[in-house]
């Protein structure tokens, strides 16, 4: 009876792990579709702002970026100062002048006063300078605090400024209740945003090359597009002049480099949520108990991968209650059960990470 027990505790501990794998993998596909919406959304403002020349940020200010950031919907809270926040993307052109597939950001900061009343906001930032794209990838960048920034010209207001007016790093715009002018967004700060990097740019196997989704392929033709002075201007909901944008036979090979080394991969997206859902098994637990179930600190500290063996040894206890009748009371928690799923796909996934094997070729079959 005690083993026919036992095994059904196993069969019900790898049901649960499938479920929670299969948890995982919905909620992949959840974050890749946010994602996609939020390149939708960025096609959109860029789109709809570039629609009237005369209000449009002018193309030489394009022609000339080193990246161009769109983060559609920034919400705003309180009135006149107060926080604001929003999700978007950032298009960023490399040494041989190719835009490379579209890199996930936020943007935090205080409000901006002409803003009163407005709830959503739509935010262009045009990045003029090397220097400010690669403050960007090192870690967070503050406008106005790491690159000079300044409220861009709009249409005809750009021929009326002169060269030497036009000298700082970042120009930002701002789009609310339809009007769309440059706006001063000094404190706001912009931020790789790993998680959805790793979300959206995935590889259908082992050491194939990430697909490159059709929406981000979209929105470097359009940037290309706009930033190129032998493309016309593209009309809202048309599609731009494929013979000067960003050919999309080239994305899976070039486009892919910039938002991979910007991702946080698999099971550092797994260690985050063992280290938020382990905390309340451990409320229920006493001193003892802590101890047993006690997991690397690594994964709270998240500053390196724990070691597997460490893993491992953790994974050990869990399976140890599991398997023992006596602890059957511990083994139904749901916070038990879900950190112990968690565990064994983050095994898992660490595992998938180290250097695969390198054996001679099998023995010949006689």
């Amino acid at each position: 009876m005690r083993r026919i027990f036992r095994q059904n505790m196993a069969s019900h501990a790898r049901l649960l792990a499938s479920l929670l794998a299969l948890s995982f993998t919905a909620t992949t596909a959840f974050g890749q579709a946010r994602e996609d919406e939020t390149v939708r959304q960025s096609i959109q403002v860029l789109n709809e702002v570039m629609a009237i020349p005369a209000q449009a940020i002018p193309q030489r200010m394009l022609a000339d970026a080193q990246g161009v950031a769109i983060i559609p919907n920034v919400i705003k809270g309180g009135f006149v100062i107060g926080a604001r926040h929003g999700r978007g993307t950032l298009v960023v052109k490399d040494d041989n002048g190719t835009w490379h597939a579209p890199v996930f950001v936020t943007l935090t900061g205080g409000s901006v006063g002409w803003q009163a009343g407005v709830q959503a906001t739509d935010v262009i930032l045009v990045f003029k300078t090397k220097q400010s794209i690669q403050g960007i990838f090192n870690d967070k960048f503050t406008l106005g605090v790491d690159a000079a920034a300044a409220a861009g010209p709009v249409g005809r207001q750009a021929s009326a400024a002169t060269d030497l007016q036009l000298k700082a790093e970042v120009y930002s715009y701002a789009r609310s209740r339809g009007l769309f002018i440059g706006a001063s967004l000094d404190g706001s700060m912009l931020k790789v945003d790993g998680m959805a990097n790793a979300a959206y740019y995935r590889s259908p196997g082992p050491q194939q090359p990430v697909i490159i989704p059709p929406a981000a392929v979209e929105l470097v033709q359009l940037v290309n597009s706009y930033s190129s002075t032998r493309v016309s201007p593209v009309a809202p909901g048309t599609t731009p002049n494929q013979a000067n944008a960003f050919p999309p036979a080239n994305a899976p090979a070039q486009a892919p480099v910039l938002a991979q080394q910007y991702s946080t991969p698999d099971s550092e997206v797994i260690r985050a949520q063992l280290s938020q859902t382990s905390p309340e098994l451990f409320e229920q637990l006493d001193p003892q108990w802590r101890a047993f179930l006690a997991l690397p600190v690594e994964v709270f500290s998240g500053q390196t991968a724990p070691p597997i063996e460490a893993v491992q040894r953790s994974l050990s206890h869990y399976q140890m209650v599991v398997t023992n009748p006596a602890y059957q009371a511990l083994a139904n928690l749901p916070a038990f059960q879900s950190t112990y799923g968690l565990l064994r796909h983050y095994e898992a996934t660490l595992l998938q990470n180290e250097a695969p094997l390198n054996l001679p070729p099998p023995p010949a079959v006689q």
